[in-house]
């Protein structure tokens, strides 16, 4: 069963509400020249036997035909020129006041004008246009009332009709920018979903980068050591040859199984995705590796874990700290190395991880040697800043006041990267 997160659930919503508000007129913007026409020629056709008796005697016959004509063609162009449509349609309709030709059917194409107005114009340009019409409708009636058996709550409804023409056309166009404000947040949330996703992708790709280079410099640092020291002495000592070799091997199996656990990430089913992760609980093996491979090393542990829990990410973290500083002096303290201290310490809200050894300075460590630059330990130091930061710990790294290279960090316990 798939869960939606609720930014998904509010985009998909937003969408579906959309959806739903523009669906009912998706057919009438299709065929808008249509519908048009369409109330053109039905108005026009309607309005042709009415306009004869409504036109005086002592006019052409053909005036009223001509004023129904010039109230309803304009109209077919209202969505283009709306402003436009509906002044060439009222100054028609003062034309046929200034005849004394009484009211038309034609004459509902002004309402029609004042609802395209109101809803394609801003609001005080179709109040305007709402106003004119009813002043010409007060022009055109009141001197005529008690010839047409009009009364005041007749004009009275004409007035309303007018305001609720133009009411309509407001209120369709506050939905249309409704409409349009769900489609604009829908594609918004669209775009920030996926701009969250690559963020996320980008964030995992490192945090595999920095997993993998921890796996690999570290395993491949001890394997290429013991290996040296196992060509040396096949021939004169081959038993401590074999111990070499069965490191390396055991070396070898620990970071195979340390890249299908990273595999496991990419893959769902990877053989040994599912093994733990390593943690503080392994580094007396890596202390171990380190020493078997020729490395001076001394570990020790102060204080107690207490009651606050450790959370996954930060034992890993300091596993990789202490890993990455190891392959670190391996690879650039020198071959002058005597000792190398790993202190881990338990306080009661985080847990302090101290490496130091008496090797080469930073100074020396970052020579103009092609070696040097060659086995630069920039990217090591990065990974560890960016596991530290990511658990809002601190991290000081630099010479030693008597000389060497120390690592110190500091983990709360509880964080989660």
């Amino acid at each position: 069963m798939d869960v939606l997160t609720p930014r998904e659930d509010s985009s998909e919503a937003v969408r579906s509400a959309g959806a739903e508000l523009s669906s009912r007129t998706n057919w009438f913007q299709q065929h808008s020249r249509d519908v048009d026409l369409v109330v053109v020629l039905a108005v026009f056709a309607y309005n042709l036997p009415i306009q004869l008796g409504s036109v005086p005697d002592h006019l052409w016959p053909g005036t009223g035909l001509l004023l129904s004509a010039g109230l309803c063609a304009p109209y077919l162009m209202r969505r283009r020129y709306p402003l436009a449509v509906f002044a060439a349609i009222q100054l028609v309709a003062f034309l046929q006041v200034l005849l004394g030709v009484e009211l038309l059917v034609a004459d509902v194409m002004l309402l029609l004008a004042v609802y395209t107005l109101a809803v394609r114009t801003r609001w005080f340009v179709s109040a305007c246009a709402a106003l004119v019409l009813i002043c010409w409708l007060l022009v055109a009636v009141v001197p005529t009332m008690a010839r047409n058996n009009l009364s005041i709550g007749d004009v009275g409804v004409l007035v309303a009709v007018i305001v609720w023409a133009w009411t309509w056309g407001r209120l369709v166009q506050t939905r249309r920018y409704y409409i349009g404000s769900l489609r604009e947040r829908a594609e918004q949330l669209e775009r920030e979903k996926a701009a969250e996703a690559a963020i996320a992708a980008s964030t995992e790709r490192t945090r595999i980068a920095r997993e993998i280079h921890d796996i690999v410099s570290h395993s491949l640092s001890v394997v290429v050591v013991m290996s040296d020291g196992a060509a040396r002495t096949v021939d004169t000592a081959p038993e401590q040859a074999k111990t070499a070799m069965e490191g390396v091997r055991d070396t070898g199996r620990t970071a195979l199984a340390d890249m299908r656990r990273m595999l496991g990430v990419l893959r769902d089913g990877e053989p040994g995705s599912h093994a733990p992760q390593p943690g503080i609980s392994q580094l007396e093996g890596l202390v171990a590796d380190s020493l078997a491979a020729g490395l001076p090393v001394s570990f020790t542990v102060n204080g107690e874990p207490g009651s606050t829990r450790i959370s996954e990410s930060v034992d890993l973290a300091v596993f990789r700290i202490v890993q990455e500083s190891l392959t670190n002096v391996r690879r650039h303290a020198g071959p002058d190395v005597t000792k190398v201290d790993v202190r881990i310490r338990h306080r009661a809200d985080a847990i302090e991880v101290r490496v130091t050894d008496d090797g080469r300075g930073p100074a020396e460590r970052s020579d103009s040697s092609a070696s040097a630059r060659t086995a630069s330990p920039g990217h090591g130091l990065v990974g560890m800043r960016e596991r530290i930061a990511a658990h809002r710990g601190t991290l000081h790294t630099g010479a030693r006041p008597g000389g060497g290279f120390e690592v110190f960090a500091t983990v709360p316990k509880g964080a989660q990267a």
